[in-house]
C-alpha cells in the first residue's frame, strides 16, 4: 500500500526552500479514514462537516475581531475567510460527486 497524499505531499515540501527562509503559512491536513480502526462513512463525513462549520467560524471570528478593531492584520483575516471559502467549495464538491454517484447507482438497479 502506497503512503497518503498528505505524507506525499510533504515529503515533497521538505524539500522546498524560500529565499527569505520565510513560512509559507499553508498547514498540514489531514486525510480522513487512514486511523486503524477504519471509522465509519458517517463518521468520515461528520468530521468533514465539522471541519469546514469550524473554518467558517474562525473567518468570521477573524472578520469580527478586525472589524473591531483588535490587534489582526488584514492578511490573517483574508486567509481565514479564503481557507473557509475553499473548505466549503470542496465539502460542495464531494456532496455533488456523491449524488452523481448515487444516481447513477439507482440507474444500474432498475
Amino acid at each position: 500500500m502506497t503512503a497518503p497524499i498528505g505524507a506525499a505531499v510533504s515529503g515533497f515540501a521538505q524539500g522546498i526552500t524560500f529565499k527569505d527562509g520565510g513560512d509559507t503559512g499553508a498547514r498540514q491536513v489531514p486525510v480522513f479514514g487512514t486511523n486503524a480502526d477504519g471509522g465509519s462513512f458517517g463518521d468520515t463525513l461528520t468530521k468533514a462537516i465539522n471541519a469546514v462549520s469550524a473554518d467558517q467560524d474562525t473567518a468570521t471570528s477573524a472578520v469580527q475581531s478586525f472589524a473591531r478593531g483588535d490587534n489582526i492584520e488584514i492578511h490573517q483575516v483574508m486567509a481565514a475567510s479564503e481557507e473557509a471559502s475553499l473548505s466549503l467549495e470542496m465539502l460542495i464538491a464531494v456532496r455533488d460527486k456523491f449524488t452523481d454517484a448515487y444516481k447513477s447507482l439507482i440507474s444500474m438497479q432498475g
